[in-house]
């Protein structure tokens, strides 16, 4: 019998999209890949407790998908998010779990604390969120630097800021210049686009921000503190 076409011919693709993430290792893989680094197949495996031949046929199928893309050098096999509307993709969808609805608290002090820092502060792909990237969004509204009327838009004040940090926003891609990109802990909208990750860089490479281990949290640092205030007056005990 002839399987009958769908009046939708997307619903499959979405279908198809939909069951790359139905499954809790691959979930977990592009939940890692958020912190918009690239990790190698072996090291995705032991994120994920599982075995590598596991974690490769997991990894096939997204990057088969278009979710993740690899690169290959001499033995090793590196894995990142395919692009930004892919981390958008995977934050969104993890912003809209229903607050309470995990299955189990976590067990150990290591599994809280590393909840802890990431609620505080983590990367998103390539920019800040967490109540770090809150912060910003909001000091920047605040000041008038931001403005969330419809959606995302620097205003002029806000050009002159960033200049005056000598952050370039230029930028050859069809990347938007802002977005807003909805923080799973936080439930609010963070800076995203070419000036959240500008800024986001900015952070990294001052020290204003340093990585928390290997993962994707960050913490601001006493530098960081005082410049955050300086510029944007954001409490330092805000950022703790």
């Amino acid at each position: 019998m002839a399987r009958k076409a769908h009046p939708d011919p997307a619903a499959p693709r979405l279908a198809a999209l939909a069951a790359l993430l139905a499954d809790e290792t691959r979930a977990a893989f592009c939940l890692a890949l958020l912190d918009g680094r690239a990790w190698t197949a072996g090291e995705l495996a032991r994120y994920a407790s599982v075995a590598p031949s596991t974690a490769s046929e997991h990894l096939g199928k997204l990057v088969a998908g278009g979710l993740l893309a690899e690169e290959r050098q001499g033995r090793h096999r590196y894995l990142r998010l395919a692009d930004e509307r892919t981390a958008h993709l995977v934050e969104d969808l993890a912003a809209r779990i229903v607050p309470g609805s995990a299955p189990e608290r976590p067990r150990t002090l290591g599994a809280v604390s590393a909840g802890s820092a990431l609620a505080r502060g983590r990367t998103c792909y390539d920019h800040l969120a967490g109540r770090i990237g809150i912060a910003i969004a909001d000091a920047m509204t605040v000041r008038g630097l931001l403005a969330q009327d419809t959606g995302f838009a620097l205003t002029d004040e806000g050009l002159r800021w960033f200049g005056g940090l000598g952050i370039g926003l230029e930028t050859a891609s069809r990347r938007p210049l802002v977005r807003s990109c909805l923080d799973w802990t936080e439930r609010r909208p963070h800076l995203a686009g070419v000036a959240g990750a500008a800024l986001c860089r900015h952070a990294l490479d001052t020290g204003w921000c340093v990585r928390i281990g290997s993962g994707r949290a960050v913490k601001a640092t006493p530098d960081g503190e005082r410049a955050l205030y300086e510029h944007l007056g954001i409490e330092a005990a805000t950022l703790r």
